[in-house]
């Protein structure tokens, strides 16, 4: 006959379970790029589709959610939120005017290069508690973990299929 007793679950294994401890590092690392990017008003996704449209003059939304890996629904309010701020511009594409173009705009690179210094110390800050090597140990773990469960995700890196199509639809 089975045993049917279970042990019961702790919050130790909550807090020692990957997922618990990924969820509370973006929690974390989030908060310290908020509070060093404080006077540019600018969250993480909206600092990675900045330097994304200015790296890739012309990208589209759909484009854009697979080069920073971010769901597409969801980029539409990050990039009213940057068209609105007068960060960048969205035109229709000469090909197809329903596909609309992103650029930056002259404000947008300014900011750019104002907030690179807070955005490098936010870094620091989230790998300031480990010793040197623990750090470089922990950022290739991180990659290596990130790549092979690439596929997992909701939204799928895919940087290299969307710019292959850059400047192709507009």
């Amino acid at each position: 006959m089975p045993n049917n007793k279970r042990t019961p679950v702790t919050m130790d294994a909550v807090y020692t379970a990957p997922g618990y401890l990924f969820r509370r590092m973006q929690q974390i690392a989030v908060s310290i790029f908020v509070e060093e990017c404080r006077a540019f008003d600018l969250t993480p996704v909206q600092y990675a589709s900045l330097i994304a449209i200015q790296t890739h003059p012309g990208i589209d939304a759909t484009r854009l959610s697979a080069v920073i890996a971010f769901d597409r629904s969801t980029l539409g309010n990050v990039i009213e939120r940057l068209q609105s701020k007068g960060l960048i511009e969205r035109k229709p594409g000469s090909e197809d005017k329903r596909v609309k173009l992103l650029t930056i705009t002259k404000q947008g690179a300014a900011l750019l290069r104002e907030i690179m210094p807070s955005v490098e110390r936010a870094q620091a800050r989230m790998l300031q508690p480990l010793k040197p090597a623990d750090r470089k140990t922990l950022m290739e773990l991180l990659a290596q973990l990130v790549d092979l469960n690439n596929e997992a995700s909701r939204v799928p890196l895919r940087a290299e299929d969307a710019l292959e199509h850059l400047g192709k639809s507009g």
